[in-house]
């Protein structure tokens, strides 16, 4: 399909709803019109309109908080775009990942922790994607862009820890450390680290904590 084929409305905009391609989490809703679907398609980064600037903004020009355009999809109206991206920061203003963080109706769950998460899981799933890498997964993208790349996220996120501690947001705090051992695993992957060789050292340093107890005993 093209361009011509979408319905803008009567002010020339269309919705697009921006998903992290990975996560399939949405991150913002914003508009766009010819000019900034055209800009989007042509770098592969999203541009939008501002509706109440009046004038285009190509998202991350500012903060750098780009988002690589994976693909896009329009509705069966043709009226509304579905915009998948690997983003290189937060989507919102605020500083979180995605605009949409305040529940109106909870998701019901009663037990957050009944899942099928491990942390083998997970890093069998990062070896996966350096492997066999994936299209439009921010994992793939982090190994393409190299040691460096990885290596500078985790030194934003160790960041983004210390703030939300500092602030005494549990929660936030929370969400800051699983986005750090994401970053972290990554970057055991990248450099050929095991869960076990990390297992092992802790244990060691256990094993020389109990011989120092038990000599300072005697």
């Amino acid at each position: 399909m093209n361009i011509d084929q979408l319905k803008f409305d009567e002010k020339g905009l269309i919705p697009a709803i921006v998903v992290n391609s990975e996560a399939k989490k949405v991150l913002m809703l914003a508009y766009m019109n010819r000019q900034s679907l055209e800009i989007s398609l042509e770098k592969k980064l999203t541009c939008f309109y501002s509706r109440s600037r009046g004038e285009l903004w190509l998202k991350g020009e500012t903060s750098g908080n780009y988002q690589h355009i994976v693909s896009v999809t329009a509705d069966c109206d043709m009226d509304t775009l579905l915009v998948e991206v690997i983003p290189d920061g937060p989507a919102c203003h605020l500083g979180t990942e995605s605009c949409f963080e305040n529940p109106v109706l909870p998701s019901g769950k009663t037990d957050e922790t009944d899942t099928d998460f491990s942390f083998e899981g997970l890093m069998e799933l990062i070896r996966g994607r350096k492997t066999d890498k994936k299209e439009g997964s921010y994992t793939s993208y982090l190994f393409d862009k190299g040691l460096d790349k990885i290596l500078k996220k985790i030194g934003e996120e160790s960041t983004e820890v210390i703030i939300a501690a500092k602030a005494q947001d549990k929660k936030d705090t929370i969400y800051e450390i699983s986005d750090l051992c994401y970053h972290v695993m990554v970057l055991m992957v990248e450099a050929g680290i095991s869960l076990d060789d990390v297992r092992n050292e802790l244990g060691a340093r256990h094993v020389i904590d109990k011989k120092i107890k038990q000599e300072k005993m005697t």
